[in-house]
């Protein structure tokens, strides 16, 4: 069962006519894409290392062109390092939205 932090994130990531839980290949799930397809955006709130990459992993595949890893304060380091690790260039930023970091 999702958080209501986690849904709350997913749903304002979409924005109004976005879409969430959008279909991915090999049975896979994306939190969020916007409504022009430009966005894509993982929720991730747990700061395991693995699950990270497979978010990370989720937002490659998208296909978006504009990937955002949103993740809680703490956990915003480990996250980027993540991305590194799967070979996917987009953001990562907080919860609140308030810090954010690029990853090339």
């Amino acid at each position: 069962m999702e958080s209501k932090s986690h849904r709350s994130a997913k749903n304002k990531a979409a924005g109004r006519d976005g879409k969430t839980e959008v279909s991915l290949s090999r049975n896979r799930r994306l939190d969020a894409l916007t409504q022009s397809g430009n966005r894509a955006t993982e929720v991730e709130r747990s700061g395991s290392l693995k699950g990270l990459e497979k978010a990370a992993r989720r937002l490659r595949d998208s296909g978006a062109n504009q990937r955002v890893l949103q993740v809680p304060n703490q956990h915003l380091g480990l996250a980027a390092k993540a991305m590194r690790k799967a070979g996917v260039s987009g953001t990562v930023k907080n919860m609140g939205g308030t810090k954010r970091r690029s990853v090339r």
